[in-house]
């Protein structure tokens, strides 16, 4: 059975991604478009466009063409979605990079697309700079002033930027990294028309209008933050209130001092907002709506929060994928059914598969979701064979994530047959963990799994064979080492043996099953 959205189909324009919202501009060009929470610099509308396309005239003249790839690693700034819609302007592809990564992380990531050049912050810029050695990255630009780099400054160009045709439907213009369903972070490639589609479709989700004052937490290079937050602000006309990094009371701060109607959160947050005793010393009551994504929302957790709030908490889904949102719980049905990611965005299927045979399932069956639509990402760059694996040939997507849908075609998503970590809304591949700690000199073999965690929603725990002294302390540290501060383990197990299938895969899903009997 093919589920569908209550509402009918909705017109999406053949457009370039930034062209679509630059039309959008005129009449707003005094309004706020971006405001850094915690110093109150704003850019207006029209600043921000006309950055835009002194940034693109800038590039160009240094040689950026169509096609090219531009690595942006940095914490949400304003100036993010100048250079991102530069880029953008140009027929450029933005690779966005977490701001904690290591300098063996970016590198991974640079070498994989080929980054012609980065731009960064300052406190970044001696990582970055250990980073771009031996890859492709040209040049090294910094939002301010770092020894080594170029000032973001020196882009500004004068005159126009080349006009520079665009093909919506097969032009990149976002290659964040995922790990899909298994496996290392890969790129994903969302052409314009993936990300301009994934606009209109979430026009008809989330009850964003010109009047909010929305919170710019979740950060920009992730998926949910980069289209939801950032780009769906922007076609909007709202203001974008950025912070660098979620520290509670000063998101607190910043949500009574601009007035933050809609806060787009995931669920760690949306506990602190639910439970935290800071939170009573704040005036919140300009906030409306709390839309939270990037993992499942418990009822319990989601009615606290609109509680204590007094005021609606819906949630959607979606992967970076799809661009992200294929699914979000339409406001007039806030009130009930709070765990439900609520039914299909406009102009997307979605169908639940029975995991071992295919088979299409009915309503509250529980099985594979499965998307098409378009929103739904080119493929995997350079990876044929993941992009199969992804996508069928019908043009399904296959999430990963075991739901169901009820008689009313709501969908609720109950757990995951891919063995991605979701820690606050990010993902840890357990692939990448268990490569970091065979490098170390005590560790015969190893496996990762999450482990539940009120806070985070879940930490990678760790199960490691020695074949030479060493403490689970000592591990920890190793491997802490070596990644971003999200992607730590939380916890070591020694064991005699890690399960395997005949052909040697690891089965997590064992390890899983006894974690959780043991209720350690």
């Amino acid at each position: 059975m093919i589920f569908r959205a209550p509402e009918g189909d909705l017109a999406i324009p053949e457009i370039g991604l930034t062209q679509f919202l630059l039309e959008r501009v005129p009449g707003r060009e005094k309004k706020p478009a971006l405001i850094d929470g915690p110093t109150g610099r704003t850019l207006t509308y029209g600043e921000w466009a006309e950055s835009v396309r002194r940034v693109a005239a800038g590039l160009a003249a240094r040689g950026f063409k169509k096609g090219d790839v531009f690595a942006i690693y940095s914490p949400n700034v304003p100036e993010y979605a100048v250079v991102f819609h530069a880029v953008s302007l140009i027929g450029g592809v933005n690779t966005t990079i977490n701001p904690l990564y290591t300098p063996a992380e970016v590198a991974q990531q640079l070498r994989d697309c080929s980054a012609k050049y980065l731009i960064t912050v300052p406190p970044c810029a001696e990582r970055a700079m250990e980073a771009v050695r031996d890859t492709t990255v040209r040049e090294v630009f910094v939002f301010g002033e770092a020894p080594g780099t170029t000032p973001f400054s020196a882009l500004l160009g004068d005159g126009d930027p080349p006009d520079v045709p665009i093909n919506p439907r097969e032009d990149l213009v976002a290659l964040p990294y995922s790990s899909g369903t298994t496996g290392l972070p890969k790129g994903v490639m969302l052409t314009h028309h993936n990300l301009v589609a994934n606009l209109v479709q979430a026009c008809g989700v989330l009850a964003q209008d010109e009047h909010d004052t929305i919170l710019g937490v979740l950060p920009f290079f992730h998926i949910y933050g980069m289209t939801v937050i950032m780009n769906l602000g922007l076609y909007h006309g709202v203001t974008i209130v950025t912070m660098p990094r979620f520290d509670l009371e000063q998101c607190l701060t910043i949500c009574e001092k601009y007035r933050v109607t809609f806060a787009n959160v995931v669920p760690p947050i949306v506990l602190a907002l639910a439970k935290h005793p800071l939170v009573d010393r704040f005036d919140l009551s300009r906030l409306r709506i709390v839309f939270s994504g990037a993992a499942p929302l418990g009822e319990s957790l989601a009615l606290a929060a609109s509680t204590r709030l007094k005021c609606a908490v819906i949630q959607g889904y979606g992967l970076t994928e799809t661009s992200p949102v294929s699914h979000g719980k339409r406001l007039t049905a806030a009130s009930q059914k709070l765990a439900s990611i609520g039914p299909p965005a406009p102009n997307t299927e979605c169908k639940i598969v029975e995991t071992v045979t295919g088979a299409e399932l009915g309503p509250m069956q529980q099985g594979e979701i499965c998307i098409r639509g378009p929103q739904v990402m080119k493929g995997y760059l350079n990876r044929p064979d993941a992009t199969r694996a992804m996508i069928d040939a019908d043009g399904w997507l296959h999430s990963g994530d075991i739901g169901y849908a009820d008689a009313d075609g709501d969908f609720f998503v109950v757990d995951r047959l891919k063995e991605l970590i979701k820690y606050k809304g990010l993902q840890i591949a357990p692939a990448e963990l268990e490569a970091t700690l065979l490098t170390h000199p005590s560790v015969a073999d190893a496996a990762v799994i999450p482990v539940a965690d009120e806070e985070a929603g879940e930490v990678p725990k760790g199960f490691v064979v020695l074949k030479s002294e060493a403490t689970a302390d000592q591990i920890m540290a190793y491997v802490a080492e070596r990644v971003a501060p999200y992607k730590k383990l939380r916890a070591i197990q020694i064991v005699e043996q890690i399960p395997k299938s005949p052909s040697g895969k690891i089965l997590r899903r064992v390890l899983v099953d006894r974690e959780r009997l043991s209720g350690v």
